[in-house]
């Protein structure tokens, strides 16, 4: 018998994570956040490498190749910001890699295609002097104008070509930092990348950076045509953020009362920022193809999120195909790292991928039953067949109530898509505003996505996108409006997720027991967790996040639990 060879990958940056490879394939992988409960958790990797070594059964001896990456620096092998599981052994072998090349991997490693191309999109990248430390092979790529600079130069966006053994870079960008003048825009962010022309935005909308999506949720009910003028430009195959617009902006936001007092003008800007975001998308996106075409896109880094701008992605017809990956922001730097070990380092072959995003640990009938114990005010039923599960909390979803939904390995990326998710029906009076002011707890503009079975996506939605990781964005059709309303935004988008039997199987079945009962063959579907909380990993977890919510049931794989 082959023993099996393993490959860790670590990304150390914000949004920290760890994944582990075997024989190429991923058996397990989870966001440090998952583990500290601190949102957007990062820097020493010690708790999520162990959480990946003890949910396969394996001590480092085991491990073959250990890649990392990290923004700014090189991780010391002995401590990062804390004692690091390295520190008492000097195998196995630890190897580096940048920014954009571990979230180029991503997306290599897990797509569908055997060449592509690969597009990488974020707000900011490895600095110029760590990349070429890395790779100083690539200096051909850098522009001549960057490579004595009297300030920080860093990643902004990367195109590869992938052909089924080698990743080989095309072009790169790279942008300086934000200048620390006093601004509304001030931001700690690269000057001229799309993701940090949202950030700033956001930032200015909102008071915080903390959740740039929710810029994404609010661009709906704003006014077209309100702002007549550009914020990027696009000179000799670069893309650049003009500075004029930001003289047209000055009422940045003064706290959550104050924004919604200025709700509609605050709407106005995030529509302008999303619409323009997308044309830069398609923009820069369409310049790398023309030069370089293929068939086959592959996309990350935090813009790949925006599922408004990768629908107008698609529509472009710019490519045949286009695989977004569902972890494209920092949270995917690790599956990046493991997927350069096997593919680039150690020089395999190319594993296919199930199409799965749930790689968590699963947990015991055990394990439910003693996190119970601390909840005795609560009844329980523990069914002894999904089917029998799935039949009576389909009933209670057609009954109004609201369902928090524990099953098997959680997903790895920031959407629940059924496995650690807050389930709902998606057209009774009132769902929407109950969710998100009594369990969510969070403002009452965000929007639910709608979880659909993959064969009756074209029913209810006009595109019938393929969309399993809830990253593209559709059209409701008018006839199913009403019976939608919870899971379709103001303009009539909705951030559709068709469900996969083949990585999904009991919330599929869940889905078609409740079409069955209720004719509606969706769900409103949304992450196990409240405002300013990771999603919850845990049994206990998530009966805490059941007894400070509204939520009526919790199911734990097979155990029902009610107030």
């Amino acid at each position: 018998m082959n023993t099996p060879v393993y490959v860790l990958g670590t990304g150390l940056s914000h949004n920290g994570s760890a994944v582990l490879l075997k024989d190429g394939h991923i058996c397990v992988a989870i966001e440090k956040e998952r583990l500290t409960r601190i949102k957007h958790d990062g820097g020493n990797d010690t708790e999520a490498i162990q959480y990946c070594l003890d949910a396969e059964g394996i001590t480092l001896k085991d491990v073959t190749l250990v890649v990392q990456c990290a923004n700014f620096e090189i991780p010391k092998r002995d401590r990062y910001k804390g004692k690091r599981v390295f520190s008492e052994t000097d195998k196995p072998k630890i190897v580096n890699i940048s920014h954009h090349l571990a979230h180029a991997y991503s997306t290599v490693g897990t797509s569908p295609f055997d060449e592509c191309a690969v597009m990488v999109i974020d707000g900011c990248g490895s600095p110029l002097e760590q990349f070429l430390k890395l790779h100083p092979e690539q200096q051909k790529h850098v522009p001549e104008e960057m490579l004595n600079p009297m300030e920080m130069f860093c990643e902004k966006d990367s195109f590869y070509h992938y052909n089924g053994t080698e990743l080989i870079p095309l072009v790169k960008d790279f942008s300086s930092m934000s200048k620390l003048q006093e601004t509304a825009f001030t931001l700690p962010s690269t000057q001229h990348s799309i993701g940090g022309f949202y950030s700033t935005i956001s930032k200015y909308v909102f008071g915080d950076m903390d959740d740039v999506g929710k810029l994404m949720g609010l661009a709906p009910f704003g006014e077209s045509g309100i702002f007549d003028f550009e914020a990027f430009e696009f000179e000799s195959g670069r893309l650049f953020v003009k500075n004029d617009w930001k003289n047209r902006f000055n009422n940045p936001s003064q706290g959550y009362e104050y924004f919604k007092q200025h709700f509609n003008y605050y709407a106005n800007v995030a529509l302008w920022a999303q619409q323009q975001v997308e044309k830069a998308v398609i923009q820069c996106i369409t310049n790398r193809l023309e030069k370089f075409p293929h068939k086959n896109l592959c996309y990350s880094g935090g813009v790949a999120l925006n599922a408004v701008a990768n629908a107008k992605l698609e529509d472009s017809g710019i490519t045949e195909n286009i695989y977004y990956e569902p972890a494209a922001a920092d949270n995917g730097l690790a599956l990046g790292c493991a997927f350069y070990g096997w593919l680039e380092h150690l020089k395999m072959p190319k594993q296919k991928h199930n199409g799965s995003t749930c790689f968590g640990k699963q947990y015991t009938d055990t394990e439910i039953e003693s996190a119970l114990k601390d909840y005795s005010q609560y009844t329980f039923k523990k069914f002894s067949t999904n089917n029998e599960m799935v039949r009576y909390v389909a009933d209670k979803l057609n009954e109004g109530k609201t369902v928090g939904w524990f099953q098997s390995g959680s997903e790895f990326g920031p959407r629940s898509l059924g496995r650690r998710s807050i389930l709902a029906h998606p057209g009774i009076n009132g769902m929407k505003d109950h969710i998100n002011r009594n369990i969510k707890f969070r403002e009452d503009f965000r929007p639910f996505a709608p979880a659909v079975l993959k064969e009756h996506i074209n029913k209810y939605f006009s595109k019938g996108r393929y969309s399993p990781y809830m990253i593209l964005v559709d059209q409701t059709k008018p006839e199913y409006m009403e019976q939608l309303k919870n899971v379709t935004h103001k303009n009539g988008s909705a951030r559709v997720q068709t469900v996969e039997e083949s990585w999904n199987p009991v919330f599929a079945e869940l889905l078609e027991e409740f079409y069955k009962q209720s004719g509606i063959a969706v769900l409103l579907n949304t992450s196990l967790n409240k405002k300013g909380m990771p999603i919850v990993e845990t049994p206990q977890e998530a009966l805490n996040l059941f007894d400070i919510t509204a939520l009526d049931f919790l199911v734990l794989q097979n155990y029902v639990i009610e107030k």
